[in-house]
């Protein structure tokens, strides 16, 4: 997922905590009063309105709806169930949804990022996916395993569906690593000695989006994964400014701050500026979630660059030390309090379907969290068996707590203040991000 507004996020964050404190009463729905339907008998489902909130999955609101809309059509042409669409940028959807849980003026449907998945199950607003729930769309043990660890907390029934799944690669230049007679790097320490071989005439080894909170926390995550850290204790407390995560941070700014493989200018980056200059050259390396489509988009084509796994602290870790990547995704929610609940039902039954998920993972250059979805050809091209394979052994959902998405307003914008500091010439010394981290823990509320 992506999100690039601080103010937003930081409203989100202040909303969710006064979310958690609520039990949702009145949410879902469009305006249509008729009954919600028997999912038993499908002809009683006919004529029903459903609103569904769909995330910003392609290179503009507008290419979603055109990705979407004909998708839905043949869901209404099946049912007779309709859909009222709308596509909503990333750094609006979670004040959307967090708005529609104290409203009562919330969809049916929505897509929500995977990492928010325990928040929002906190806040009681969404349908818990019981036994009951996930044999009516087919049975749960057709997702991918990983892809259900982030739809909830542990212990409880998932609050979503896994819709899209995504991992992290190194994406590379295979010209500029040629040129430059390099390989794809296997440790942090060779990633910087080649970014500061292929930094040179207004070119840089990495492209960082500085600028982007959930981008800061996605790296920040794994870097501090790899140092046996995970943000938060057994109990969900956070714990953020222990040795492993001011290291991880530091390391990450340390690509504009000390190894200058980045330009200063990445730390304004919010908005996948990232992808732009990757594909244009600018860059030769970037990390990214599932990146073929918006890298097409730019004009780049699939022989000229290269996916790897993100590099760890030394060649050939396993466990933790191992870990590359954020399970990354979005999930499929319904509104618990839905006035057609079986007709939202419904919609994620198809959109969970075999045929749908290649459609839509197919469009999106994302990988299928249904398992028998995943080996269509479409998902057989070297950049997507790579990250499958990352999203398969060494990826780790983000921690399944309540105050997740206070986690990543909080840190993501420290990230980000540190970036902006690195920039500016300002030295981002252990101490310095020791404050940032202790500052947006003493931020956090009890858990």
């Amino acid at each position: 997922m992506r999100t690039s507004s601080t103010s937003s996020r930081l409203l989100a964050a202040t909303a969710l905590v006064a979310a958690l404190g609520l039990t949702v009463t009145a949410c879902g729905g469009s305006s249509d009063n008729g009954s919600g339907g028997d999912k038993n008998d499908p002809a009683s489902l006919k004529g029903q309105t459903i609103t569904y909130w769909a995330s910003n999955q392609g290179t503009s609101l507008d290419n979603d709806k055109q990705v979407l809309t004909p998708e839905l059509n043949k869901f209404t042409q099946q049912t007779g169930i309709k859909v009222k669409l709308e596509v909503i940028g990333w750094a609006d959807l979670l004040n959307r949804i967090l708005a529609a849980t104290t409203s009562g003026q919330g969809p049916d449907v929505l897509n929500i990022g995977n990492t928010w998945s325990a928040s929002l199950q906190a806040t009681g607003a969404l349908m818990p996916w019981d036994a009951t729930a996930f044999t009516a769309i087919g049975g749960k043990d057709r997702f991918a395993s990983a892809a259900i660890a982030s739809a909830g907390a542990a212990g409880k029934d998932p609050a979503a569906v896994p819709l899209y799944s995504m991992a992290y690669g190194l994406y590379y230049n295979k010209k500029m690593f040629s040129d430059a007679g390099l390989t794809p790097p296997k440790t942090w320490d060779e990633l910087v000695t080649d970014g500061k071989k292929l930094t040179k005439d207004g070119h840089y080894g990495l492209a960082v989006e500085g600028s982007n909170g959930s981008e800061n926390i996605h790296h920040a995550f794994v870097l501090a994964k790899q140092r046996g850290s995970s943000w938060f204790d057994d109990s969900g407390k956070a714990t953020f400014d222990t040795p492993a995560n001011v290291a991880a941070v530091k390391q990450y700014v340390d690509f504009i701050a000390s190894d200058k493989i980045a330009a200063k200018g990445d730390a304004e980056y919010s908005q996948n500026q990232t992808i732009t200059d990757f594909a244009t050259g600018k860059a030769a390396m970037m990390m990214w979630q599932s990146a073929a489509t918006s890298i097409k988009a730019h004009g780049m084509t699939a022989d000229q660059y290269g996916v790897v796994p993100v590099p760890t602290q030394t060649a050939g870790a396993t466990g933790d030390a191992g870990i590359t990547s954020m399970v990354a995704g979005i999930n499929l929610a319904v509104f618990q309090n839905t006035k057609h609940k079986a007709a939202a039902e419904a919609l994620v039954k198809f959109m969970t379907s075999t045929p749908e998920q290649k459609v839509l993972n197919g469009t999106y250059g994302s990988l299928p969290p249904v398992k028998e979805a995943q080996s269509d050809a479409a998902f057989q091209t070297p950049d997507l068996k790579t990250l499958a394979g990352v999203l398969g052994s060494s990826a780790a959902p983000l921690p399944q707590v309540p105050n997740e998405s206070q986690f990543e307003t909080l840190v993501g914008t420290a990230v980000k203040d540190l970036f902006a500091d690195a920039a500016a010439g300002k030295p981002v010394t252990d101490d310095s991000v020791k404050a940032a981290l202790t500052k947006a823990q003493q931020q956090m509320p009890a858990s």
